[in-house]
């Protein structure tokens, strides 16, 4: 599992930081938006986030625990539970818990944290519920798990564009970066690769689980 892990950690790494410099890019470009239509574009990215998320985290479990072929239905409360906790959860972590430890290091103005299940526990709730879904009837793993990492990055990016002040120093810049590149990177991979396969059991080499 460590090496899993490892390997999975060093596969996304160079993504995560594409994702994290097009959010410095974004934060360049969308400098002057207003607190307002921040919070309103973190609820479009955060929402999908968690959607992908779910659809991924759901994926991976029934990949691994009912594959095609086994003859193995897998139980959908449990993929409810596994899917709904794994995209929640890390998503507020990444999205909005995360970026706002940034912003009270970065001592920025106007920082308060939006926690997205709080504030639209009906919108996140039902996004995630549909991508579990989506998996259960269809899992796929590659493209939603790449565009769950952009994702998660420009969600990041909305909820400190919300606190920031007028001007935009170097530092705060590379702060920025920094911090969206781990706010993505840790949280996306465990919730897509690392939570799901805490739930499967393992298998002795006869095959027989334990």
């Amino acid at each position: 599992m460590l090496k899993s892990i490892k390997h999975e950690l060093k596969e996304h790494a160079p993504f995560t930081i594409f994702g994290a410099f097009t959010g410095i890019i974004f934060i360049f470009l969308f400098r002057d938006l207003s607190k307002e239509v921040s919070l309103e574009l973190f609820f479009v990215f955060h929402p999908l986030h968690v959607l992908l998320s779910a659809l991924v985290t759901a994926s991976i479990y029934e990949l691994h625990a009912c594959p095609k072929g086994s003859g193995k239905k897998c139980n959908l409360p449990l993929l409810l539970v596994i899917g709904f906790i794994g995209s929640i959860g890390i998503a507020t972590l990444s999205d909005s818990i995360m970026p706002y430890v940034g912003e009270v290091l970065l001592d920025m103005p106007h920082r308060h944290h939006h926690i997205g299940f709080l504030e639209k526990w009906w919108l996140i709730s039902g996004v995630a519920v549909v991508g579990i879904i989506i998996a259960y009837f269809n899992p796929s793993t590659k493209f939603p798990h790449a565009a769950h990492v952009l994702i998660s990055t420009w969600a990041s990016l909305f909820h400190i564009l919300m606190a920031k002040g007028q001007n935009l120093s170097g530092f705060v810049y590379v702060a920025i970066f920094i911090f969206l590149f781990f706010a993505v990177w840790l949280p996306c991979c465990i919730s897509d690769i690392v939570f799901p396969l805490l739930f499967i059991k393992k298998r002795s080499k006869t095959g027989a689980e334990k």
